[in-house]
């Protein structure tokens, strides 16, 4: 939203020293806060395109599991909610967010499409890579793998199974060899999905691991009927296939690349966007099984307890949201802003552009990382408003950029407190490292 606002800015010729790329990606919904701003304030804005983002991902997932299941899937609504408000949506990830959303309606329509109805897809595919070229690539290959699967006997299908594989293993050999990459860290099993609910704090782990052990046994349950009954099995065979071929992607690709060598950004956190896939995935899994009157039960009351979680920790970021507008607002108009703020104890939420936000209108956010990147919003070196060299902008996340000349008059909004909630502001120095004086916790 704050650099929808500079698009104003920008558009207005209000600010000099940036400008608008002409993107084909990664900009759909910067397009629809920039259209929606024009006859709504910013406010307004925000809620109605982060609400139609929401929908079109929680009806995507419907119709895609519904697809995959051949029937309305009403009892895993609770589910479907945790999802749509999971890691993805608290990121902002929202142009990536909404080229799923979009991708799940295209896969489920060419799933049970009838002839031209398969069509359809490509005609979602402009809009799709308008979003973020990873979910016209997840809707690719995902038709990809149906459509040969389809095509073929079931029993000949776990060779498709190793040939996804195989595809993996040696774009994971030709990443590594070609590109800057960063692994990820954690082990491939802890990307299976149910991370998704993993946000604020390990206080997380209750309904993540409930959502791991009660579809296990749900579908236990379901797979001992079935055996007992002698009835169909072949409505699994390829949601569980694209699930496996997922937990695959997350071991073997790279949590972050750079495919340009020098000062360009890398494109991060792939691992963790791509589990919003994986949990979708799995839903699909779960919907095949026949419902029960216990299975909404349970998905309901996981539902309620990681809301009650994101109810409480998201009041404590709007909080220091609210700090950081009423600091702001005590600077001069048109002040340069550098913020360090870390996310909670425990968390994997970033919460540092919570300054930007808070700037709108007011100040400007001098360690902005978007015009610096890859996105719509550009910069030319010696602006007054933002940072244009990225690892400059990183540095600066962390505290140790040192303060130059040209950057004064700025000011520094910091953690001034051992838990993190409090901040403060103050005016920097030349020669000095911009969080100096901020306290942080040890994780």
């Amino acid at each position: 939203m704050y650099n929808a606002w500079l698009a104003q800015l920008i558009e207005r010729g209000q600010v000099t020293g940036l400008w608008l790329d002409s993107r084909w990606n990664n900009v759909l919904f910067d397009l629809l806060a920039s259209g929606l701003g024009k006859f709504f304030s910013l406010q307004v804005t925000e809620k109605i395109a982060a609400s139609l983002c929401v929908l079109i991902f929680f009806w995507g997932m419907f119709a895609l599991v519904a697809t995959a299941s051949e029937r309305a899937p009403w009892f895993l609504v609770p589910l479907f909610a945790m999802i749509a408000y999971g890691y993805t949506f608290h990121m902002g990830f929202f142009n990536y967010y909404l080229s799923l959303g979009l991708s799940f309606f295209g896969i489920a329509i060419f799933w049970r499409g009838k002839k031209w109805e398969r069509l359809i897809p490509l005609a979602l595919a402009p809009l799709i890579l308008l979003a973020h070229p990873l979910g016209l690539a997840w809707m690719a290959g995902a038709i990809a793998y149906i459509a040969i699967a389809q095509a073929i006997q079931a029993r000949h299908q776990p060779w498709l199974l190793l040939a996804a594989g195989m595809t993996l293993v040696l774009i994971h050999f030709d990443f590594w060899r070609h590109y800057e990459i960063m692994a990820q860290s954690k082990g491939f099993y802890f990307f299976n999905g149910a991370d998704q609910l993993l946000l604020f704090g390990p206080r997380y782990d209750i309904p993540r691991i409930a959502l791991i052990c009660f579809p296990l046994v749900a579908l236990g349950v379901d797979i001992y009927g079935r055996i007992h009954e002698g009835d169909d099995w072949r409505k699994y065979f390829i949601p569980a296939q694209l699930y496996v071929v997922l937990l695959l992607a997350a071991g073997l690709l790279p949590d972050a690349i750079r495919f340009r060598p020098g000062n360009s950004a890398l494109i991060a956190l792939l691992t963790e966007r791509l589990t919003s896939v994986s949990a979708v995935v799995f839903c699909c899994v779960l919907g095949v099984m026949r419902p029960r009157w216990w299975h909404l039960l349970g998905f309901t009351a996981i539902a309620g307890v990681f809301f009650a979680l994101v109810y409480q920790d998201t009041k404590i970021v709007n909080n220091m949201e609210q700090q950081a507008e009423r600091l702001e607002r005590t600077l001069p108009r048109n002040s340069r802003v550098l913020a360090t703020i870390q996310p909670l104890a425990g968390s994997r939420i970033l919460v540092q552009h919570i300054a930007d936000r808070a700037c709108i209108g007011y100040c400007f956010s001098y360690g902005n990382y978007e015009p610096s990147s890859e996105f719509r919003v550009r910069a030319v070196p010696g602006n007054p408003y933002v940072m244009s060299d990225y690892d400059l902008v990183v540095d600066m996340e962390d505290g140790t950029y040192e303060v130059q000349s040209e950057d004064l008059p700025a000011y520094q909004l910091y953690e001034c407190s051992s838990d993190g909630t409090e901040l403060c502001i103050r005016p920097l120095e030349a020669g000095e490292e911009n969080d100096r004086l901020g306290i942080h916790r040890d994780d």
